[in-house]
């Protein structure tokens, strides 16, 4: 890891149809790029097309959050960095900081809760093997100086009054 932030874990430019009217990254986008991030940490992890097609076994994504704390403009360039939050033998709770070089906190925090699911005709969750769960656990202690720069993600509701 750098020094002074998490793991990079994927970067991109911003494409021009990904503006909206207000002249800034439309919402749905930041849903991609986390996505591609997300394929970009499974890689990272040894969870890689070659383990897919041998295990039949791939990251389903359960929940997803995503706060919006600066605005991404066309010219910027998104650096996507980890943070792995927490995991069990299933799961794992991911944070993807997204950076620009005109902020330098994050510009946006994508949260994840990722299940390991062997595909076929009964999907299920299944444990992550051996080789797997220590590079979890190895980007877990990596991880852990890093606390979250912004807000965690909480109930989505409209509280009663």
């Amino acid at each position: 890891m750098a020094a002074d932030k998490p793991l990079l874990i994927y970067s991109t430019d911003i494409a021009p149809e990904w503006i909206d009217y207000n002249g800034h990254l439309r919402d749905a986008y930041y849903g991609l790029v986390l996505s591609y991030a997300s394929d970009a940490l499974m890689d990272h992890l040894g969870l890689d097309e070659a383990y897919r097609k041998a295990t039949s076994t791939t990251l389903y994504t359960l929940e997803q959050h995503q706060h919006f704390l600066h605005e991404v403009m066309k010219s910027d360039h998104l650096e996507v960095r980890v943070r792995l939050l927490a995991a069990d033998a299933k799961r794992m709770h991911v944070a993807f900081d997204f950076y620009t070089d005109r902020y330098p906190d994050p510009v946006s925090i994508g949260e994840v809760m990722l299940l390991h699911v062997k595909q076929g005709a009964t999907p299920g969750a299944v444990p992550f093997p051996e080789a797997i769960a220590r590079a979890i656990a190895a980007l877990l202690s990596a991880s852990a100086p890093w606390p979250a720069p912004g807000p965690a993600s909480r109930p989505l509701e409209l509280r009663k009054r």
